[in-house]
């Protein structure tokens, strides 16, 4: 009794002495964000109980915590998604209207902008960034210029990123990267497919590269570190994110970790360990692997003991890409599930994403959330966890979802509407279980199968626009467009509305 009383005592003590690491536990926990490149709706097991690919990890992620059914990035490809991630914001608000950035492009996410890293150093958090940025870089020129003095952000052409790469200045450092938009930390690359073919920290390449990357490797061409190897790729990015965490947990200070991987996104590499481990092919090995990653996370916090003490959020940042369409006639495996659409689209399958929240203690475990989210509304969100007060200038389309994450009742939907951005430039609304889609002919930014809509029976139409039902009509087969005036034309106002004004989010 004596040594128990001696302990309370000791903590007491504690807890006056030290009051920040007594309240870390309950107001300051560690945020991890899990991001993965290009992953669907029903590549995940626990999404799609006929996926060919297990995913034992992020299962059991679920079943510790609460799966959302309904979450949905802000854009259907991913440079948009990752900057609406990070600040709140929809993406089409910024510079960047349509397409992604391209090889040598400027940053998208503005100098002045908060980002969910720079107002959790505020909040005393350590911040740390591993895989693939994918949002701009300002890059040393031997004669000062910078490419989109030739090329507007987001455009291709290729000959002249072809050209201008050759005045890049390898050896010398690239500024507004990731620890200019408020992470202490980097490690990554800035895609798997475009150059420098090399790992970059925090504002300097790790190797040179001097060689050129082969002809028979996929990507843009361009310079490479000798000896670079697509498939070691997501290993290093993962063990130092990894070992990052674990000096992080010694060090008891609270953390954000931005961990957005750069797979299953092409090219697909699955290291040699993972090949054959799933029955949907390459692709389903490569998507075993992200598992793996997210396993990696997982088993150290684990370890740690720190889990009461840690949120972990894993997502996808846009849908599956359109090369998945033949797994489900060659494999049986729909990435989609039993959505329509693919990576750049503003269907379902574009930008509906699984979306688990992990938080013992916080989370709800073995839950289904029917919520409608978007990953803009993490940055509210995290806000609201930390105790940070968001300014209205920042965060404009970001909803604090909070109640949702941690199970709490709701008399009505935290959202009013949701937008939906495809690679094009083209809008959809959602409201409740309708979704309105303004994109003539229904072109949303790439090809779909013919085989695909004769099979699930889509119906033809020559409509401006489409409106569906989900709740009766999943898989957006039946439009309803000329059905509903009324409501085609309120949603229409509500996305004007949404599109002229500078936000979406009444002011705080």
């Amino acid at each position: 009794m004596s040594s128990r009383r001696e302990f309370l005592k000791a903590a007491a003590a504690a807890s006056t002495t030290y009051p920040a690491l007594a309240a870390r536990a309950k107001n300051r926990p560690n945020i991890v964000i899990l991001l993965a490149d290009d992953l669907g709706y029903g590549d995940v097991a626990c999404y799609n109980p006929e996926s060919k690919i297990p995913t034992p990890n992020m299962d059991r992620m679920a079943k510790e915590g609460t799966r959302f059914v309904d979450a949905h990035t802000p854009c259907g490809v991913c440079s948009p998604t990752r900057y609406g991630l990070l600040t709140g914001r929809y993406p089409w608000r910024s510079e960047l209207k349509s397409q992604v950035l391209w090889p040598w492009d400027k940053p998208l996410i503005e100098k002045d902008r908060l980002t969910m890293p720079k107002m959790l150093k505020t909040m005393g958090y350590k911040t740390a960034c591993f895989g693939k940025w994918h949002l701009g870089w300002d890059w040393a020129t031997t004669d000062g210029s910078k490419v989109n003095s030739q090329v507007k952000i987001g455009d291709p052409q290729r000959e002249i990123r072809y050209e201008f790469a050759k005045k890049v200045q390898f050896d010398k450092p690239i500024g507004e990267g990731p620890i200019t938009r408020g992470f202490d930390y980097y490690f990554g690359v800035d895609l798997p497919n475009f150059p420098p073919y090399t790992f970059i920290e925090n504002d300097k390449l790790q190797a040179q590269p001097t060689a050129q990357k082969p002809e028979g490797m996929f990507g843009w061409p361009g310079a490479m570190a000798p000896g670079w190897r697509l498939e070691s790729v997501l290993p290093e990015i993962t063990k130092r994110a990894v070992g990052w965490m674990k000096d992080q947990l010694k060090q008891g200070d609270p953390f954000f970790l931005y961990f957005p991987l750069t797979a299953p996104h092409t090219p697909i590499a699955p290291d040699t360990e993972y090949e054959g481990k799933s029955k949907a092919g390459k692709y389903g090995d490569f998507v075993f692997q992200v598992d793996w990653c997210v396993g990696q996370v997982m088993d150290a916090l684990r370890a740690s003991g720190a889990s009461n003490d840690t949120i972990v959020l894993l997502t996808s940042d846009n849908g599956p890409e359109n090369i998945t369409y033949p797994l489900i006639n060659e494999f049986g495996h729909a990435s989609q599930g039993a959505l329509r659409g693919a990576k750049r689209m503003l269907w379902e399958g574009g930008h509906r994403v699984p979306f688990v929240a992990w938080g013992p203690g916080r989370v709800p475990a073995g839950q289904t959330e029917k919520e409608i989210i978007c990953l803009t509304d993490m940055m509210a969100s995290v806000a609201a966890i930390t105790g940070y007060k968001l300014p209205n200038n920042t965060g404009e389309d970001s909803y604090d979802v909070v109640s949702a994450l941690f199970g709490k009742k709701r008399s009505k939907p935290i959202r009013e509407a949701t937008v939906h951005h495809s690679i094009n430039n083209e809008y959809a609304l959602r409201q409740g279980d309708w979704v309105l889609i303004e994109s003539p002919k229904s072109a949303h930014g790439a090809a779909e199968p013919a085989w695909w809509k004769e099979r699930f029976g889509v119906q033809k139409h020559d409509q401006p626009a489409e409106l569906f039902h989900l709740k009766e009509d999943l898989r957006e087969t039946k439009n309803l467009y000329t059905q509903y005036p009324e409501r085609v034309k309120e949603m229409h106002a509500l996305l004007e509305k949404y599109k002229t004004e500078d936000r979406s989010v009444p002011k705080r």
